[in-house]
């Protein structure tokens, strides 16, 4: 009777099982989403972070090398980066806008020029979520120094 009373013993009951399934379930529905959400961010951040590096990399270069240095923005590619160097590619999640002066616009491409006494052209571009909210990144004209701005949707 003993090895009877194991036996039973032994194992998980239906309600268990199902109780197991409908949690399975439930992180199924709600996992991939979520996902979904973190990798948008991750990749928000990221192109925000390399335009900001690219600007600051072209200012940098221009003050150190005594040479304008111009940071290009192909809106028709969707591509970013130094002018002379191997542009970077925007997520396709992802928008940018950019603001700058009608002679920095050249056959679609626009661009900032960085000049060696530490100015600059000047200009805003736009990382821009696809809720519409996202980063702008000013130049300073006068020092070509680059700020952050949030915008809302």
């Amino acid at each position: 009777m003993s090895r009877a009373r194991v036996k039973s013993q032994r194992g998980f009951t239906l309600i268990e099982l199902l109780v197991v399934f409908a949690i399975a379930g439930l992180l199924v529905a709600v996992v991939p989403p979520a996902f979904d959400r973190l990798r948008q961010s991750v990749q928000y951040r990221a192109a925000v972070r390399t335009v900001l590096a690219e600007l600051k990399l072209a200012r940098s270069q221009a003050l150190n090398g005594g040479v304008m240095v111009r940071f290009d923005v192909d809106l028709g590619q969707r591509t970013f980066g130094v002018q002379g160097k191997s542009p970077h590619l925007l997520p396709p999640e992802l928008e940018l806008r950019a603001t700058v002066a009608d002679v920095e616009v050249t056959s679609g491409v626009a661009g900032i020029s960085f000049l060696p006494q530490g100015g600059a052209t000047g200009g805003n571009l736009d990382v821009l979520r696809p809720d519409g909210s996202g980063t702008r990144l000013g130049v300073d004209w006068l020092s070509g120094q680059v700020r952050l701005t949030s915008i809302s949707p």
